[in-house]
C-alpha cells in the first residue's frame, strides 16, 4: 500500500521558518519528480516547488530565494525548508510524488502564517 506521509507543518509567524518533510513508502515503480503543491482557501492548488531525480528543482516565483526544495533518495523522501514565511503562504501542503504510471498525493499539511 502505498503511503506519503507528511510532517512539519503548524502555525508560525510572519518572518518564521518551516521545514516540511514527505517520506513515501510502498511505491514499487521508480520515483521522478517529488515536490510540494499548496491549496489556499477558495483557490486552486498550485505548485510550489519540484525536484527531479537528479536533483534539479523549480520554484514558483513567488516563493523563489525564500524556500528550499530537497530530497534523499535513499529514503524516498522529500523536504521543504520554508524561510521569511508571508502570511499569503498560509494553505494546506501537498506532497506530490510523480512515477511513470502515475502521479501519488499526500494527504496534506496545514502550514498557517500569522500577521
Amino acid at each position: 500500500q502505498v503511503q506519503l506521509v507528511e510532517s512539519g507543518g503548524g502555525l508560525v509567524q510572519a518572518g518564521g521558518s518551516l521545514r516540511l518533510s514527505c517520506a513515501a513508502s510502498g511505491i514499487i515503480f521508480s520515483i521522478d519528480d517529488m515536490g510540494w503543491h499548496r491549496q489556499a482557501p477558495g483557490m486552486q492548488r498550485e505548485l510550489v516547488a519540484s525536484i527531479t531525480s537528479r536533483g534539479s528543482t523549480n520554484y514558483a516565483d513567488s516563493v523563489k530565494g525564500r524556500f528550499t526544495i530537497s530530497r534523499d533518495n535513499a529514503n524516498d523522501t522529500v523536504y521543504l525548508q520554508m524561510n521569511s514565511l508571508k502570511p499569503e503562504n498560509t494553505a494546506v501542503y501537498y506532497c506530490a510524488v510523480d512515477t511513470t504510471p502515475r502521479r501519488y498525493w499526500g494527504r496534506g499539511t496545514q502550514v498557517t502564517v500569522s500577521s
